[in-house]
């Protein structure tokens, strides 16, 4: 699966994270630099050296940022989409045992700090592609083999 793809909203929180950085906190950490080269002595002055390794990590990012920004393509939704499992696309699985699992498939660049978020590359993700309700998904990963049941399949907003 193409590893450039990303949700909507993934694109438009990264594209968020980049003004925050390049408008908001690359000019306040610039002039906190500025103010800290001011004192003097820069060897042993710990503003000027924090707030310059900080700057760094921003310009870092932000190059970062707008290289990735221009190399992914963003998958809408698409009413064909519906009943199967695809790109975007909130599912539900349950075992034997009455576990459920529950999360939405998206790129790369969306799974960080995102409990629910798996990635389109994922084994379960593999598994769960082009099925419909009901159907049963065998998921094998170096640790387990587990048999799963799709339960439910939304598009849109978190299922409750």
């Amino acid at each position: 699966m193409d590893i450039n793809v990303i949700t909507p909203e993934g694109h438009a929180a990264l594209k968020q994270e980049l003004d925050q950085l390049w408008r908001k906190e690359r000019p306040e950490i610039t002039k906190l630099v500025q103010w800290a080269a001011s004192l003097g002595d820069r060897s042993e002055n710990a503003d000027y050296q924090y707030n310059k390794k900080r700057l760094r990590e921003i310009d870092r990012r932000v190059r970062f940022l707008r290289k990735r920004l221009d190399e992914l393509r963003i998958v809408e939704y698409s009413p064909v989409q519906e009943g199967k499992v695809f790109f975007g696309a909130w599912v539900t699985l349950i075992d034997e045992d009455d576990h459920k699992l529950r999360f939405r498939i998206v790129g790369l660049d969306e799974i960080y700090g995102k409990k629910e978020y798996v990635s389109v590359n994922a084994p379960i993700v593999r598994a769960c592609l082009g099925k419909s309700v009901g159907d049963e998904v065998f998921v094998k990963t170096a640790e387990a083999s587990r048999e799963w049941e799709i339960e439910s399949i939304t598009y849109g907003q978190k299922p409750l």
